[in-house]
Parts: structure tokens; sequence; C-alpha cells
């Protein structure tokens, strides 16, 4: 218990990422595989997908964000700011994209109408966990991540690029490297109530 406790309290969201990974990219491969295939998933549905973006595109991905993201800034101020946030996410080794499968999501609501409209909110949850799985062990391996959502902004132009398939919706962008500077420590409010 003691080792999973730890384990929840390190995974951070590490923000300032570095190319040197501490251990080497198909190890880190090898973590995310295992982290998403063995992610629990309501009726099994296994609906949670990852695509791992490495080297230049990494890169383009964060490129795609920037120059989606632009067209909605108002001022330069507001552009270099983000332009600053987003070559953060550049910075960094790698990038692994989360998806969900709709064509699963709407063949068991096919198969269980009675269940038809959960299938979408478990299905979210199963990404949830396995993204969470995969920042876990990751942090275990000493390699930092944060989480983010542009989502979807740049889901087309995404899809395009990598030749992602239309049942396939796109969660969450996890950048992934090396961690160059600690998150700073957080205060953790109690989410937790036991009656007896």
């Amino acid at each position: 218990m003691t080792n999973a406790k730890n384990l929840y309290q390190n995974r951070r969201s590490q923000y300032a990422l570095g190319k040197n990974l501490p251990i080497s990219e198909q190890e880190v491969i090898e973590i995310i595989d295992n982290a998403v295939k063995y992610s629990p998933s309501a009726f099994n549905s296994q609906s949670a997908h990852a695509v791992v973006l490495l080297g230049e595109n990494h890169k383009k991905v964060w490129d795609i964000t920037y120059t989606e993201l632009e067209k909605l800034l108002p001022t330069d101020d507001a552009k270099a700011t983000t332009k600053a946030k987003i070559d953060s996410f550049a910075a960094a080794y790698g990038t692994i994209l989360f998806f969900e499968d709709y064509n699963i999501i709407k063949g068991l609501q096919e198969q269980f109408p009675s269940y038809a409209d959960n299938f979408p909110i478990w299905s979210e949850q199963s990404t949830g966990i396995a993204s969470f799985a995969v920042w876990n062990a990751l942090a275990e391996a000493g390699v930092g991540a944060n989480i983010q959502h542009y989502n979807p902004l740049i889901d087309e132009k995404v899809a395009k690029e990598w030749n992602i398939p239309t049942n396939l919706v796109l969660r969450a962008q996890m950048p992934f490297g090396e961690i160059i500077q600690a998150a700073a420590p957080i205060e953790r409010a109690n989410r937790i109530r036991v009656e007896k």
C-alpha cells in the first residue's frame, strides 16, 4: 500500500520538461502501451486509445495547436503568452494523444439499449483511468508529464495530419519528458468521508 500511496503523491503536473529521458524511448512506449492496455473499462469495452507522437510529429502537434489558438487571440500580448506556454509543451520529448472509440460506444449502446445513455460517460471514465495509469507509470519511471485539453479546437487538423479514423475522438494531449524543474508543493483538500 505504501508504494501505491507514494506513487499517487509523486504524480504531478510537470510543466518544465526537456528532451533527455531518464529511460529509453522503447521503455517509455512499453509503459504507455501496458498502462492503456490493462486499464479497466466498463463491459471490458477498451474504448481508450493512445497515439504516441515523437520527434517532428511531437513538434507538429504543438505547431498545429498554436496556429489554431492564434486565430482566437485578440492581442499581441495574449499571443506571446500563449506561444510561450505552447513552446513549453513542444520542449518535451513527446506527446501522447488520448482518444475514445465511438464505434465501440455505439455498438454497446445498440447491444445494451437500457444502458445507452451511460456508455459515453463510462467511456470517458475509462479514458480518464487510462491517462491516469499512464501518468502514474511515467512518474514512477522518473518521466514528467502534464495533461492538456485543446480538443475540439485541434481535432480536425490532428485527424488529417495523422490519418486518425473518424470513430476516434480526441480527448486529451499529454506532453512528457525529462523533468527540468520539479513542480512546487501544493495543498490537497480532504475529499473523502467515511460513514460507519
